[in-house]
């Protein structure tokens, strides 16, 4: 549906957005929030996963957008945790917005009840579209993304997440990438709100799991997988 149908229609969504980079938000809000123009009401937004399950939980929107990556677990943690707000007769559902577009990320949210996935070179104009039909209860996939899902449903012979990935923890997942993007043990700490310390024992386990010496192997694993 076009914003003008929208408009034209009467039609309201009311959209939460979780992201953990406030100038996207703001970017966000900007480009899709204007409620006269597009039909779109943000009704909240959030930066990690407590503050999005709180959120949530507290507007009853009808679409979330979530980012895959987030401090406290990530989008896969902010589905499981509100998994009983997606059922009943006005479900909140959640259309995942990210950077990111591993088959892994795109798998893992859609397993998690994740309505759709698009990624952040999406417009505008289509981020509206998309919403509305999510919220319609449609099935949304930015191009190509599609087929990650189509494979990993349909195949039985073949596992649809990296066995190697597959042996690490949410938490474990989330400080590999960072490490691979260049994060010092302090950045990292401060991001998923844990100690220094935690992190070292989160990085010795990565490597242990992985058979991997040090950090720039584990870069250039993850890299090799797309999972930067």
């Amino acid at each position: 549906m076009t914003e003008e149908n929208a408009v034209a229609q009467g039609r309201r969504v009311r959209v939460v957005l979780v992201d953990d980079h406030r100038m996207f938000r703001t970017g966000v809000q900007a480009e899709i929030g204007e409620t006269e123009r597009t039909g779109v009401e943000v009704v909240g937004e959030a930066a990690d996963v407590d503050q999005a399950v709180t959120v949530i939980t507290a507007t009853r929107p009808e679409v979330v957008l979530l980012d895959v990556h987030l401090p406290g677990g990530g989008g896969v943690e902010v589905l499981r945790r509100c998994a009983p707000l997606m059922t009943g007769e006005h479900p909140v559902r959640f259309l995942a917005l990210s950077v990111s577009d591993a088959a892994e990320d795109v798998i893992g949210v859609i397993r998690g009840g994740a309505r759709g996935y698009v990624t952040k070179t999406i417009t505008g104009a289509d981020l509206v579209d998309s919403v509305f039909r999510v919220q319609d209860g449609d099935a949304v996939f930015s191009p190509r993304l599609a087929g990650f899902v189509l494979d990993a449903f349909a195949s039985t012979d073949a596992p649809p997440v990296d066995e190697d990935l597959d042996r690490l923890t949410q938490r474990e997942r989330e400080v590999l990438r960072l490490i691979a993007r260049g994060y010092a043990y302090k950045e990292i700490a401060k991001q998923l709100f844990i100690s220094v310390k935690t992190v070292e024992s989160h990085v010795s386990a990565v490597l242990r799991k992985l058979q991997l010496s040090n950090r720039h192997e584990l870069t250039r694993w993850a890299t090799a997988r797309r999972l930067v």
